[in-house]
């Protein structure tokens, strides 16, 4: 297809924790790997429990021969454990980190906080593994909702860099000029990364809204009223997401992103359809 040379893209997935989500993430695995995505980035489970199928779920990729990046997060993570996933990558093959803060689940107990900050645990993996591993970091084009400035947010995302991380992955975001600022100000302050936009499909009125709220993305308030009209009419309104994602792509293809992250909510619609949009 002609649309694989225009742009590259990659799809996030979670472990599952049923049966049933475990057979739906296999079907959404399989249809999304047709249309050959980059890698498939995994994320990582707050709890022990969580934290063994995210595992599972990486082993499972790579016997399926699929380039997987783990998520890494300070939530419960310690030296040994670091250490001990770490070493299990290696031996699979993973060469790719997604390294990130994370949040305690509310249902979660802490065991230990060793890694305050996003770079103490970057600079623990380089201090382990060295140059071993290209580190991918979170960016927010809206700024993370708990920096207490935009200028502060560019400096904590600075100083992930300058811990070692190789390219970031943004939080996503409904207005294409918030990335292209991003970008500026990162420019302004002599941050050279690779710089991939994250894009949500709208698949749930209430998630949606839940979703932004906990990182900071900015809804329209014209797309927020269209997209409340049809909240009960979960068809129309995957329809009205599809049209509109695939227009942010589209602005963002034309002006000059090569290449995009997409958080699948582990189903293969609507990505599937957006991706082909852009053809």
């Amino acid at each position: 297809m002609s649309f694989f040379r225009k742009f590259n893209f990659s799809f996030e997935v979670f472990p599952p924790k049923t049966k049933k989500a475990a057979d739906d993430l296999d079907q959404a695995r399989q249809e999304l790997c047709q249309l050959k995505p980059k890698y498939f980035s995994v994320t990582f489970g707050a709890g022990g429990s969580l934290q063994q199928k995210s595992l599972e779920v990486v082993r499972q990729f790579v016997a399926h021969g699929i380039a997987a990046t783990p998520h890494i997060s300070c939530v419960n993570m310690t030296s040994p454990r670091l250490r001990e996933l770490l070493n299990e990558y290696k031996k699979l093959g993973i060469k790719q980190l997604l390294v990130i803060q994370g949040d305690l689940p509310s249902d979660a107990i802490p065991i230990e906080i060793e890694f305050n900050y996003t770079t103490e645990l970057i600079a623990a993996i380089r201090k382990i593994t060295g140059n071993y591993f290209h580190i991918i970091v979170a960016a927010y084009p809206e700024f993370h909702p708990r920096a207490t400035s935009p200028a502060m947010d560019i400096e904590n995302f600075k100083r992930k860099i300058e811990a070692g991380a190789n390219s970031a992955i943004t939080q996503f975001f409904f207005n294409s000029d918030a990335y292209f600022r991003f970008i500026e100000a990162c420019d302004k302050s002599s941050i050279r990364i690779p710089i991939i936009p994250g894009i949500t499909p709208i698949m749930n009125y209430q998630k949606l809204m839940q979703f932004s709220t906990a990182c900071g993305a900015e809804i329209p308030l014209w797309l927020h009223k269209h997209l409340k009209t049809y909240s009960d009419d979960p068809i129309s309104l995957q329809e009205i997401g599809i049209e509109f994602v695939s227009k942010l792509c589209r602005s963002l293809l034309q002006n000059g992103v090569k290449e995009f992250h997409f958080y699948t909510l582990n189903r293969a619609e609507p990505t599937h359809s957006i991706i082909q949009n852009l053809c």
